[in-house]
């Protein structure tokens, strides 16, 4: 029990969850053309649940790098254990959602020939939540790079970093209005011909990186009215920004059918880098560092889900069209403004529990680390 970081245990799991949740409210927005939202209330809902869970990704790479970063020891032994741990579970199940079809679909939706060619450069369709694992695979890799500097560098200097990252979770936002004000999404030394703008350098995901070790060597132990009133305020104007921003870019005649290209545009405040969901990643990470009983419920249930926490992310894919769908069954009598808020978490912690369910068994087989990590 010493061992463990009990904080982390109940964040992993929320984050886990809350990835879920995510997926789950995909289909109310998300559909035919690219962009499919049929009425009003699935419009409503979807910006309600959909942008106080967008800090899921980031909560993952802070809680990995509150725990393993700076990296101590040998930078060979530290990769080896990593990519142990993630890297082959990953490429079994880059491959799983290639050629297995998910439970529920139909084997006429897989052209096993095109998936087998996606991989060569990328993931399936099928295994689109994938994408997450180059990512993180990709910040263990800059760890043992930065971790010589980190140690080294001051706290105002280490604040500085983060300033200069927190301006860029601004480009998101900076290249919507500059493709409005200029009919060009380019910002500050960006160009059709040149992605490396001023504070490329400083953005994407090093920045919860850096963010988790500065957390865990200079922010002290806060009790809860200094939580709250830190983290309160952080997450109303960071939700403010995220669902403000996806509403105001949303259409406001339904049904709604065009190109996956709206949603994107739809999604520039959610996006994971971006400054709002910035506000909301720390609040709840604030909050979490709260939990840190060790009782009953940590022991039988937070810590062993928190344990399968990776499995239940990998396969919950596979199962979550049949979930959904048996749910939705549920409810299909119901106004969707009734219907679609009670939807999205049933199907979300159904999915979570049979996923767990099924990452309890495969955990029982020999080499089952080559599988669920």
């Amino acid at each position: 029990m010493k061992e463990r970081i009990v904080f982390l245990d109940w964040l992993r799991v929320l984050a886990c969850l809350m990835v879920i949740l995510v997926h789950t409210t995909e289909p109310f927005y998300l559909g035919g053309e690219g962009t499919l939202i049929t009425c009003e209330a699935n419009a409503v809902w979807s910006t309600l649940i959909d942008s106080a869970i967008r800090s899921a990704v980031p909560l993952f790479v802070l809680t990995s790098s509150y725990l393993l970063f700076p990296v101590k020891g040998d930078t060979r032994a530290f990769l080896k254990r990593r990519f142990t741990r993630v890297g082959i579970p990953f490429l079994f199940w880059l491959l799983f959602y290639a050629f297995v079809p998910a439970i529920g679909s139909s084997l006429s939706d897989y052209n096993f020939a095109e998936n087998l060619k996606r991989l060569l450069l990328n993931f399936s369709d099928a295994g689109g939540h994938l994408w997450f694992l180059y990512m993180f695979l990709g910040v263990y890799l800059i760890m043992p790079v930065l971790s010589p500097w980190v140690e080294k560098i001051s706290k105002r200097g280490e604040e500085w970093f983060l300033a200069l990252w927190l301006l860029a979770t601004l480009l998101p936002y900076l290249r919507r209005i500059a493709l409005e004000v200029y009919g060009l999404s380019e910002v500050w030394g960006e160009a059709s011909w040149n992605e490396f703008g001023i504070l490329y350098y400083f953005n994407g995901f090093i920045g919860y990186v850096m963010m988790g070790h500065y957390f865990k060597k200079y922010v002290p132990e806060l009790n809860w009215k200094k939580t709250l009133s830190l983290a309160l305020p952080l997450w109303i104007v960071g939700y403010a920004i995220v669902a403000g921003g996806f509403w105001y870019l949303m259409p406001k005649e339904f049904p709604i059918n065009e190109s996956i290209d709206l949603a994107k545009d739809m999604e520039t405040t959610w996006t994971y880098c971006s400054f709002g969901v910035v506000m909301t990643t720390v609040a709840y990470f604030l909050i979490a560092r709260k939990f840190t009983a060790v009782g009953w419920v940590y022991q039988h249930l937070i810590m062993p889900l928190s344990q399968l926490s990776y499995g239940i992310y990998l396969v919950h894919l596979f199962i979550l069209g049949v979930v959904f769908g048996m749910v939705s069954n549920w409810f299909s009598a119901l106004d969707p403004w009734i219907s679609t808020p009670l939807i999205i978490p049933c199907s979300a912690l159904l999915t979570f529990i049979l996923s767990a369910l099924i990452i309890k068994l495969i955990s029982y087989l020999p080499g089952h680390r080559y599988l669920i990590g």
